[in-house]
């Protein structure tokens, strides 16, 4: 990676800026100065610095890059069965297990970084080891992405992650005095699990059981929002999209159908945190492998596989409900989760527009100068504008006309850094099944698409 404090002179870029209707700006030169975008200017007329770092992109489309809205870093994506993570975590809760938990999740954002995304937000990980990794990136001790960590999440006695990437509370004071601390951790945000999910799903037909008292999750969110920090929560049902919002969650993760009250609940925001308006983020990457592989590559078993057909059908509904009525709508992968991988990112860009149906602008919008916004950091990122912070990927096809350009990215700038060569280890069996999922029609979800 080439030093922040360098001049970097972008130039013959086909400039995407990350706008809703973004169109190429062929012959552009962008000029970087230390972490900052400087200039975007014609390249005939650029007046590049002397002693610059010129990189000659011949025509390359140079973009924002992706964020990545919901990211777990403790896992690779391979289907393996979870077993007693719980006990792990217990085993690992010292000293060297904790250096050992950092490693893996550096190397998990810095696979991130070097498939296109510069900045991520965290979605619960063991032992407060995110906080740990954003903190030695920030501080220019190891290469890495803008990370927005929530440290462990917040879920109850036999809720979603608890024991792995979540602590367990039974009392609306417990939960206030575990924001307390997370804060006091150096949290971003603070992580609720206020429903199950497909594999802690015990009945056919309920995958998002409400698993989190509604107190619970209100005294999580007053607390929250007393420090200035956002909620996100997992959520899985209509029902708990209506008890997290009303409870004051700030964002909705995967999401569910959508009810008049719901839609209401979204769009006035009253126990939200104020200046943000609620959002849901759309997560269909994890969805689509348990509807369409085979129970046995996902490790799943047959009422596990109903379930994930209704949850993949709650995520691209709700999603596609929201942008109807106006909702926000932000992109995340749900990595570490089997199928999804910590480098595809750009997978879940591509099926938010195959599946929800938007135009691959909008598509890409979502997922840089959108995501920025959702995040609170939309006058910092996700633009490529001048003052923005250097936060750029190149490609050498032009996304706009087919999303797959972004799996091949050749150039990753996070916050003026530079790697000119980015590679990524990739496991080729999962690649070979999620190929074949992206290359499966629409009609192949039947009604749920």
């Amino acid at each position: 990676m080439a030093a922040r404090n360098t001049v970097t002179a972008f130039v013959n870029a086909t400039v995407l800026d990350g706008s809703p209707d973004m169109r190429p700006q062929p012959n552009m030169a962008v000029i970087v100065e230390g972490t900052k975008i400087a200039r975007i200017e014609p390249a005939a007329i650029a007046q590049v610095p002397s002693g610059a770092r010129v990189v000659d992109l011949d025509g390359a489309y140079l973009m924002p890059g992706l964020i990545n809205m919901h990211v777990h870093l403790c896992g690779s994506g391979k289907p393996v069965s979870a077993g007693d993570a719980g006990a792990l975590m217990r085993r690992l809760d010292n000293g060297p297990g904790r250096a050992v938990v950092r490693r893996v999740l550096l190397k998990s954002a810095q696979t991130q970084l070097m498939s296109g995304v510069t900045t991520l937000r965290g979605a619960g990980d063991p032992l407060l080891a995110d906080i740990a990794v954003r903190d030695a990136v920030n501080a220019g001790r190891a290469d890495g992405p803008r990370i927005i960590a929530p440290g462990t999440g917040v879920t109850v006695p036999g809720g979603h992650g608890a024991g792995l990437f979540a602590q367990a509370v039974d009392t609306p004071q417990e939960a206030a005095l575990l924001v307390r601390e997370l804060m006091a951790q150096g949290a971003d945000v603070i992580k609720l699990f206020v429903t199950g999910g497909v594999f802690d799903a015990t009945e056919v037909g309920e995958p998002g059981v409400l698993r989190m008292p509604p107190l619970i999750a209100e005294a999580a969110c007053r607390e929250a929002h007393r420090l200035q920090l956002p909620v996100m929560a997992h959520v899985e049902s209509t029902e708990g999209v209506r008890v997290a919002l009303e409870a004051g969650v700030d964002t909705i993760e995967h999401g569910a159908p959508l009810t008049p009250e719901i839609i209401e609940l979204y769009l006035e925001g009253t126990a939200q945190l104020p200046g943000r308006a609620p959002s849901l983020t759309c997560t269909i990457s994890p969805a689509l492998p348990f509807a369409l592989l085979d129970p046995e590559k996902t490790h799943s078993t047959e009422t596990q596989k109903v379930n994930g057909d209704i949850v993949c059908e709650g995520i691209i509904r709700g999603a596609r409900e929201a942008l109807d009525t106006g909702i926000p709508v932000g992109l995340g992968t749900d990595s570490s989760c089997p199928y999804v991988t910590q480098y595809d990112m750009w997978r879940e860009v591509a099926y938010f527009a195959k599946y929800v149906g938007v135009g691959n602008a909008f598509a890409l919008h979502t997922a840089t100068q959108r995501n920025a916004e959702l995040l609170g950091l939309g006058d910092v990122t996700g633009t490529v504008a001048a003052g923005y912070d250097a936060d750029l990927i190149v490609t050498r096809d032009n996304p706009l006309d087919s999303l797959s350009a972004l799996a091949r990215v050749t150039h990753v700038m996070a916050r003026g850094r530079l790697n000119a060569h980015p590679r990524v280890k990739r496991n080729a069996a999962l690649d070979a099944e999620l190929d074949w999922i992206m290359d499966q029609p629409v009609e192949a979800l039947g009604d749920r698409a």
